[in-house]
């Protein structure tokens, strides 16, 4: 029976070896597990085996060997050279790709992979990202290695540890064997360049290995992956303490935690994936989103919609993939994207040249198939602009939608706004400054107390209940002055959405 074992980035390897493929194309910033993969390899298929750079040149790294450098380091010789080698060879050819651009070199790395007199010789461009023409790609075979796993992860970790020691007098590191087991599953998804230089920074810091680094870990993990920019890191989460109302929501997010956040799911139980918020604007739909975070314990990152968007075709869908593709690897974590309908409401039209509906064809089906613990969180004002494929189940674990506050959800937030201000709620009359505030947002409230403030600072004298009455009566809240749209949102979220609170 054939085996089922899975197939190692070793056996690979040494299968295209084998099979002389004439060009392999190695995208990977991690230049020296490419070097020892292929050492390794040879051991079973025996080449020689040959490095070149553009410093260096041409040299042999066969095992333990690393001759000088035998041909020049230009591009062409280095090719004439290989060509005319007589044993068979394995060539890593290291940030090779930009010299392609000249019309000789093409031809002559396509001649090598065509075998047209010389030996069957495996060239492989290894690069961070390597770029061929039409006729170089359909002659070549794309090769990813594997990201570590947990046990290369452990080990990395215990390389910097004794290396820590090394440089400190032999003083070890204090490490929590949980936090260390906790920072290898944070590694997880990362290149062993990239997790080795946060295991690094983490352990060399101050030598100590304890729940204090995790927040340090997820930020240094963030910068690291979020080269393109599309994803901003919300330091400051918020708790369900910090938020008024929403006890459905609350309770929610509350039952499902333990599975989001340890993976401890029953036979049978999805892992929850997201939830949409729609309502009236300032009511605390971006507040409450970042207090999902906090609750699971686990960092927040915005996805902005707005640097998405290029002028050019397909870059737009690009940048897409790759801000998702960040956010899967710092899993698992809540994904926020504030009004998301600004970001889709063109959905379902072509005014854009079709750009939004090829990031909503490319949106849809990562929320719908994806395996990764990476929590979305959305907010919406303006239902009628979303398209109506976002709201269909099983985008969305749930629709939301928040209301302006009820009575107790007013005198709570004028308690926590105030408590935010140093001033003691039970100085003031909540219940009827509560009353007084009916139709007010809880954003709407926040400056009333603000106003309030500024005119007692203004007067010299401490702010009292009148004062906020005041400004609360020369307020027009926003149910008022566009008090058809609100009540039109309201009427449809109605039967069609849980009530937040």
């Amino acid at each position: 029976m054939p085996s089922t074992r899975p197939s190692s980035d070793l056996q690979d390897l040494a299968a295209l070896i084998r099979a002389d493929t004439a060009l392999i194309v190695i995208e990977t910033p991690d230049e020296g597990r490419v070097v020892d993969l292929f050492r390794q390899s040879l051991l079973h298929v025996w080449r020689a085996l040959y490095r070149w750079t553009i410093t260096e040149g041409l040299r042999r790294i066969d095992m333990d060997r690393e001759d000088d450098a035998q041909v020049a380091p230009d591009a062409s010789t280095t090719l004439t050279a290989i060509r005319d080698a007589d044993p068979r060879g394995a060539y890593l050819l290291l940030d090779f790709h930009p010299y392609l651009g000249y019309a000789s070199t093409q031809r002559q790395l396509r001649d090598l992979a065509q075998r047209r007199g010389s030996q069957p010789h495996v060239l492989v461009l290894v690069g961070h990202q390597v770029e061929l023409p039409d006729d170089l790609e359909a002659l070549c075979v794309r090769f990813t290695p594997r990201l570590p796993d947990a046990n290369a992860l452990q080990k990395l970790v215990r390389e910097e540890a004794a290396a820590y020691a090394s440089e400190h007098g032999g003083r070890r590191v204090e490490a929590d064997a949980d936090v260390v087991a906790q920072i290898v599953r944070q590694l997880q998804g990362m290149s062993l360049t990239d997790a080795r230089r946060i295991a690094r920074q983490l352990i060399f810091d101050d030598g100590v290995l304890s729940a204090g680094d995790l927040p340090a870990l997820a930020k240094l993990k963030f910068a690291l992956l979020n080269r393109s920019g599309h994803l901003h890191y919300e330091y400051d989460t918020a708790r369900f303490a910090d938020v008024a109302g929403a006890g459905r929501v609350k309770r929610w997010v509350e039952q499902r935690r333990r599975v989001f956040v340890d993976g401890d799911a029953a036979p049978g139980l999805d892992p929850p994936k997201g939830l949409l918020l729609l309502g009236v604007q300032g009511c605390g739909k971006s507040l409450l989103a970042k207090s999902v975070a906090g609750a699971f314990g686990v960092p927040l990152v915005r996805l902005d919609f707005g640097t998405l968007y290029d002028k050019y075709q397909g870059e737009t869908e690009r940048n897409l993939r790759d801000a998702l593709a960040s956010a899967e690897q710092l899993a698992p974590c809540v994904l926020w994207i504030d009004e998301i309908e600004k970001g889709l409401a063109q959905g379902g039209s072509d005014s854009d040249g079709g750009v939004s509906r090829r990031v909503l064809g490319y949106l849809l089906p990562w929320m719908a198939e994806r395996r990764s613990r990476v929590f979305l969180v959305a907010t919406a004002n303006q239902v009628h602009e979303l398209p109506p494929e976002l709201l269909r189940k099983g985008r969305f674990d749930e629709i939301f939608f928040v209301d302006l506050p009820g009575r107790n959800a007013r005198r709570e937030v004028f308690a926590l706004h105030l408590a935010r201000r140093a001033l003691a709620a039970d100085g003031f009359d909540l219940d009827a400054l509560a009353d007084a505030a009916e139709g007010f947002s809880g954003t709407e409230i926040e400056q009333a107390i603000v106003a309030g403030l500024y005119a007692a600072h203004a007067a010299d004298v401490p702010l009292s209940d009148a004062m906020l009455r005041d400004e609360i009566a020369q307020t027009r809240p926003l149910s008022v002055v566009m008090a058809e749209q609100v009540t039109a949102l309201r009427q449809w979220a109605s039967g069609r959405t849980v009530p937040a609170d």
